[in-house]
């Protein structure tokens, strides 16, 4: 019997399609500018190199990040995402500003430009092209959390903006007949192109930094407060960091003090089967636990507590403002 094919999984199989199409689109932009020798076809082609050593290198980051974790990464290799899409970033910048420069290079010394309509045919070809795979990778990116193909998506999207506006540019210049227009929308496209690679690399360095994903601690803390058990006095110190496709959380969570270990191990076990019932991702979970004090009876609920010292007062919601400090609600 012969060996059987093992599937490519989703994420890199979406990889190595942009890849594959980014190198095709590659070559037709360039025949596109060798026919028509338009700087501003020459952005766009020089644009589509940085797809390519983008796309080759989220798929190498791809793969390292669905490694498994071993001794040297505890946490997984779901980082490398992030300097993934921090080098595309870099990488969309440095194509913005070479455009930039080589344009108005051309703008002060012209040089004769011919067959627009057949260069402005191939580029809005490439662009529809890349507008598919971009909203292809985009959606694939967020189904299975992978930041990596989402900046390759956007970047994609960007390319097929650049070219929608190139093609209109181009039909401009050949109605007008006014020329030097052609390296007027080159260097607007190029700051266009930089401010792409700006937002892209401003994101990344976020999170390798461990910048505060709000959007995603508001998720956890409204899940926690949704469902929220009379045991739970107090949630603080809350925190979330992103690897990859994987959320590793945090937390201090005050229980009765008089509780055993098995009646713990019970209440944080169901805070991990809520949050990954209801996060939409893989999640590992570090909580500590903390005794109440007698502080804490004032807004503690529990029925029956038999070393009660306060009557209940009121509950105090949890939000990100409250949950996310390293105090007890009683020190705030």
């Amino acid at each position: 019997m012969g060996a059987k094919s093992i599937p490519l999984l989703p994420k890199k199989k979406a990889i190595l399609i942009s890849l594959c199409i980014s190198i095709i689109l590659m070559l037709a932009k360039f025949g596109a500018y060798f026919l028509t020798h338009s700087n501003a076809i020459l952005t766009d082609a020089a644009e589509s190199i940085v797809n390519v050593l983008a796309s080759s290198f989220a798929f190498y980051s791809i793969y390292l990040a669905t490694l498994p974790k071993d001794e040297n990464h505890p946490y997984g290799h779901g980082k490398v995402e992030f300097f993934s899409a921090f080098v595309e970033g870099v990488l969309i910048a440095i194509a913005g500003l070479i455009i930039i420069f080589k344009s108005s290079y051309d703008l002060v010394f012209p040089r004769e430009i011919q067959q627009l309509l057949d260069g402005a045919l191939i580029i809005g070809a490439t662009g529809l092209i890349n507008l598919i795979v971009g909203y292809y990778l985009i959606n694939t990116g967020k189904k299975h959390r992978s930041l990596t193909l989402e900046a390759d998506g956007k970047h994609l999207l960007t390319d097929a903006i650049t070219s929608g506006g190139l093609v209109i540019g181009i039909i401009l210049i050949q109605v007008t007949k006014i020329y030097w227009l052609d390296s007027v929308i080159s260097i607007l496209l190029g700051f266009y192109i930089v401010y792409n690679g700006y937002k892209l690399t401003r994101k990344s360095v976020g999170g390798l930094m461990d910048e505060s994903n709000v959007e995603l601690v508001k998720t956890i803390v409204d899940i926690l407060q949704h469902n929220r058990h009379e045991a739970w006095i107090d949630v603080h110190n809350l925190r979330a960091q992103q690897y990859g496709a994987d959320l590793h959380i945090d937390c201090h969570l005050t229980l009765p003090y008089y509780y055993d270990l098995n009646q713990v191990h019970a209440e944080i076990s169901s805070i991990d089967h809520l949050i990954n019932g209801n996060a939409e991702r893989s999640t590992e979970l570090f909580i500590h636990a903390d005794p109440c004090l007698p502080e804490c009876c004032n807004y503690c609920k529990l029925k029956n507590c038999h070393v009660r010292q306060e009557a209940f007062t009121g509950e105090i919601g949890w939000n990100v403002e409250n949950a996310t400090k390293n105090k007890k609600h009683f020190d705030r």
